[in-house]
């Protein structure tokens, strides 16, 4: 049963094989999907995908695949955000940030969003993605650790920081200085090393099973009820991908991902 799943700083190929037998793939960029559908595996898993300087994971791209049988599911980060955007035409979301995407409560791509290292530092983050800061902000708010106002303050203060600069060090700082409570931070700081929520960490694993659940024995091809219109767009994509000078662009230029 050959799978294959796109991922990087969210969870490292390594561990991700200690959940699933799959091809492990680096983060996608633009035409990855379509390269990987052409070798016609039962299903394509998306967690991690390049953004900004790098054309991201195409629309068209991924109902290509599905509508040449290949399965495409998402979760976690960019695989989230395609799945809630492409849920009507198959596409398969798993987890919390996937649902919180489908049904409206988050709808920003800096949410899920980090910087980081070059696949020979093993696209180690740089930063903490908003979701993983309102996780664990609400996860310390419910052991009684910070009370809801303080939780709140804290959220408006990490989304209005840039993507790149958001982390536990500087949030706590900036916080000090809108002052508010020290007791505060201070219980949230000592929470913090047990206590983090990795959200995207957590819905990529559950990508995992339900893939290795739903896939385990033969399947079935997938199945769509649209028609895919090959536009010149979509032409456009489909021959820079043959010539790899969207893969090339992404692992010499970028370190940026959602």
């Amino acid at each position: 049963m050959k799978l294959y799943i796109f991922t990087g700083p969210t969870l490292s190929a390594a561990e991700g094989k200690q959940w699933l037998d799959a091809t492990f793939l680096p983060p996608a960029a633009q035409g990855d999907v379509y390269l990987a559908a052409r070798e016609k595996p039962v299903a394509i898993g998306i967690i991690d995908g390049y953004f900004e300087r790098v054309p991201s994971v195409s629309h068209k791209e991924i109902l290509w695949a599905m509508a040449q049988g290949v399965h495409v599911l998402g979760a976690a980060s960019m695989g989230a955000l395609r799945a809630a955007e492409l849920s009507f035409f198959g596409m398969a979301g798993v987890g919390a940030i996937y649902e919180a995407y489908a049904r409206s409560e988050l709808d920003a791509d800096d949410e899920v969003a980090v910087a980081h290292a070059l696949a020979e530092d093993g696209y180690r983050p740089l930063n903490e993605a908003m979701v993983n800061i309102r996780a664990t902000l609400r996860a310390a708010e419910r052991a009684g650790v910070i009370p809801t106002e303080t939780r709140a303050r804290l959220e408006a203060i990490a989304h209005a920081t840039f993507y790149p600069d958001r982390c536990y060090p500087l949030l706590l700082w900036q916080a000090a200085n809108d002052g508010l409570p020290v007791e505060h931070l201070e219980a949230l700081k000592a929470f913090l090393p047990k206590g983090r929520v990795d959200r995207k960490r957590l819905d990529a694993i559950a990508l995992l099973r339900v893939m290795g659940e739903r896939f385990a024995g033969e399947a079935a091809p997938k199945q769509v009820r649209y028609h895919f219109n090959p536009t010149d767009a979509w032409e456009c994509i489909r021959t820079r991908a043959e010539s790899g000078a969207l893969t090339a662009a992404a692992t010499t230029t970028t370190t940026k991902e959602v």
